[in-house]
């Protein structure tokens, strides 16, 4: 059974870092498209970051660029998500998902699957 696992949240200071982790189990994730999601109380889940299956491509909301970077562990069947130089407005359940098409632009929830059960980044002073 294809299965999404995040790992890695945390409560940090704005101005701290969290590593997220996405592990796959079931399936190969180099096949896949891997995109990060968020979803704050009260709002829309959105995209943060995506990772294409050629390992190249890749796309960031313009509220994390160059704060937060997405990359992949194939050895490790994993994909991660680097924060960075958080915010009080990054706090959210964050979640990861698979799709093959493509990560749009920008990502759409509904174009992916196999969601993980989330995991909670909170940002407070």
């Amino acid at each position: 059974q294809a299965q999404l696992v995040e790992s890695g949240g945390g409560v940090v200071q704005p101005g701290g870092s969290l590593r997220l982790s996405c592990a796959a189990s079931g399936f190969k994730l180099d096949y896949y498209n891997i995109g990060w999601f968020r979803q704050a109380p009260g709002k829309e889940r959105e995209g943060v970051s995506c990772i294409g299956r050629d390992n190249a491509s890749t796309y960031y909301a313009d509220s994390v660029k160059g704060r937060f970077t997405i990359f992949r562990d194939n050895a490790k069947n994993t994909v991660y998500l680097q924060m960075n130089s958080l915010k009080l407005e990054d706090t959210a359940v964050y979640f990861c998902a698979r799709n093959f098409p493509g990560c749009g632009n920008p990502p759409q929830s509904r174009a992916f699957s196999s969601w993980g059960q989330g995991t909670q980044v909170t940002v407070s002073s």
